[in-house]
């Protein structure tokens, strides 16, 4: 059986990852960053604690398991000098790559990077995920309005320059109109900062995309019932997910929250 590390930020992500590795007789073993996790969603796992103000210690820990292959999985919020008391070999990444101007994605493929230089292989855990992704075109009852297709036109046009500048994954567009596009918020507080902007007409749709070039380390696109909890709560009609890219947490409940209450989720294919 062979061993995969995960280190795991926030979210469910790296759970449900190691759940399907289990399914396909890898070894799981999770290495959480202290003060992203929740440990209500990994009571029933093993864990390992890690913090992210020692590379050095991160490397050790992996070895010490006989950690070969790892997974880099959840949201992780880039530190700050001014917040963490680094050890030296922190400082110097982090000079070089992490209080750079880069963008999330440029950053994610350095850390990628630098593991690799230190003898760990990253490995694709999307081959073996499959069912997390969506290639449905409509997964719910409700199926997109015209006017909500019309709005996904108007959002793949604005995205094939937006996508490409490594900021953000969402955007909300009604009335053909783009209201918000994600920037550092995320996607849940998009949702929030746009429901004042929208004017009479259609209710409006979020579009979830992959950017351009993604690296796929980390930052998946992701929705679930907190999102659809938000859509539903500020009128909106639905939500565009890019096939095969989109990740659902808690697929069926998600599904489910939006059938009863008459959203829809369905995909798109961007150029």
């Amino acid at each position: 059986m062979s061993k995969i590390g995960i280190i795991s930020g926030g979210g469910r992500l790296p759970v449900l990852i190691g759940k399907n590795l289990n399914k396909k007789n890898y070894e799981v073993m999770f290495f959480v960053i202290e003060d992203t996790f929740d440990r209500e969603i990994y009571s029933n796992h093993k864990i390992i604690l890690i913090k992210l103000n020692s590379i050095k210690k991160i490397f050790k820990t992996l070895n010490e398991q006989n950690i070969k292959k790892i997974i880099l999985a959840g949201n992780i919020t880039r530190p700050s000098l001014k917040d963490i008391n680094f050890d030296f070999e922190t400082i110097n990444f982090a000079k070089k790559l992490m209080l750079s101007k880069k963008g999330d994605n440029d950053l994610l493929i350095s850390i990628k990077k630098l593991f690799k230089e230190q003898g760990f292989e990253y490995l694709d855990w999307k081959e073996y995920c499959e069912d997390l992704f969506s290639n449905e075109n409509n997964l719910t009852n409700m199926q997109p309005s015209k006017e909500a297709n019309l709005n996904l036109e108007k959002a793949l046009k604005v995205f094939k320059d937006y996508g490409k500048l490594d900021i953000g994954q969402s955007l909300i567009v009604q009335n053909e109109i783009v209201l918000g596009l994600e920037a550092a918020e995320g996607t849940d507080n998009l949702i929030i900062r746009c429901k004042d902007l929208k004017k009479n007409g259609d209710n409006g749709v979020l579009i979830k995309a992959s950017k351009y070039n993604q690296s796929n380390i980390l930052d998946i696109p992701t929705i679930g019932s907190e999102t659809l909890s938000l859509l539903i709560k500020y009128d909106y009609e639905g939500v565009f997910i890019e096939k095969n890219k989109c990740i659902i947490i808690d697929k069926n409940e998600t599904i489910n929250l939006a059938n009863s209450n008459k959203l829809f989720i369905s995909t798109f294919e961007k150029n």
